[in-house]
């Protein structure tokens, strides 16, 4: 199929009640292992490539490798930049035929998020590619932590969540209701009200970054207060070196030629597993027909 962009995708998403997995793209044994659950699970898929990735992978060579696997695969899929934070990153993705971007000014002041994010929308217009905005700050940060907590002053503001849909012209915002990129430190506890006021009063899917760690529960009742996208990375990453350390243990592989060939093999699957839980989770599963022919 064709790459479609995030504004479509998340339309068929808030009909039907279920939300698309944004899974990262780092290498081509996650690529792989992502194409082959959306294959095998027949959901839906967001492929993303963050920008704070951009310093271990080249941009221009991953997306046109995720660009010719989506023409193999009979899933619908769209190519996202994560936590875009410059406008030249965001024009290298508009180059590299990118369908949606995330921009992330959840770290400037509130009205330089709202005339960043404004001028985002107003670049990728022209190419039809969506914009994703977020408006307060998701607990952690990108740059590799690995345990994080929310700060619930740093909620996302419903009163300016309104405002800030209708001044920028975004196609999706990204909420901060307790969640945090990484593992969670102590138990996580999300915000399902003020969730659930701002899917009232917005009239854009919403978005859930810092998935990994949440319960099965938390994700089907934030889909339930109008999450259609939720990102995904560490619980990948997790399971990829899970498998990693219990291939480099394992004696059979030992005097094998192929060893790191067949540790790949092994880790691709593990990250496909797990995505394909996830999709499961986020009630994706044999949604990907709803779609149509893209």
């Amino acid at each position: 199929m064709s790459l479609i962009n995030l504004k479509d995708m998340l339309a068929v998403a808030d009909q039907h009640k279920f939300a698309v997995g944004a899974f990262n793209a780092i290498d081509s044994n996650f690529i792989d292992a992502v194409f082959t659950a959306a294959e095998q699970s027949q959901s839906p898929v967001i492929i993303n490539v963050a920008e704070v990735h951009l310093q271990y992978i080249d941009l221009e060579a991953t997306s046109e490798y995720i660009k010719k696997k989506a023409t193999y695969h009979h899933v619908p899929v769209c190519l996202n930049l994560d936590h875009g934070l410059t406008l030249a990153t965001v024009k290298r993705a508009i180059d590299c035929g990118f369908s949606s971007v995330m921009f992330d000014g959840s770290h400037l002041p509130y009205q330089e998020n709202i005339e960043k994010t404004r001028e985002v929308v107003e670049l990728c217009r022209p190419y039809n590619i969506s914009v994703e905005g977020e408006l307060g700050a998701v607990g952690g940060d990108e740059g590799g932590a690995l345990e994080s907590q929310a700060d619930e002053s740093l909620y996302t503001n419903i009163s300016q969540a309104i405002e800030f849909v209708t001044q920028t012209g975004v196609d999706a915002l990204a909420v901060a209701i307790g969640n945090t990129h990484g593992k969670y430190k102590g138990t996580p506890k999300l915000d399902f009200e003020r969730l659930s006021q701002i899917h009232q009063l917005v009239n854009v899917p919403l978005v859930l970054h810092g998935g990994s760690g949440l319960s099965e529960t938390d994700f089907r009742t934030t889909i339930e207060h109008g999450i259609c996208k939720i990102n995904f990375f560490t619980g990948m990453s997790q399971a990829a070196l899970t498998q990693i350390t219990q291939d480099i243990q394992a004696e059979y592989l030992d005097n094998k030629y192929n060893y790191y060939l067949m540790m790949m093999a092994n880790t691709q699957n593990a990250i496909a597993q797990t995505v394909c839980e996830q999709m499961r989770i986020f009630n994706s599963i044999n949604k990907a027909h709803l779609y149509g022919k893209a």
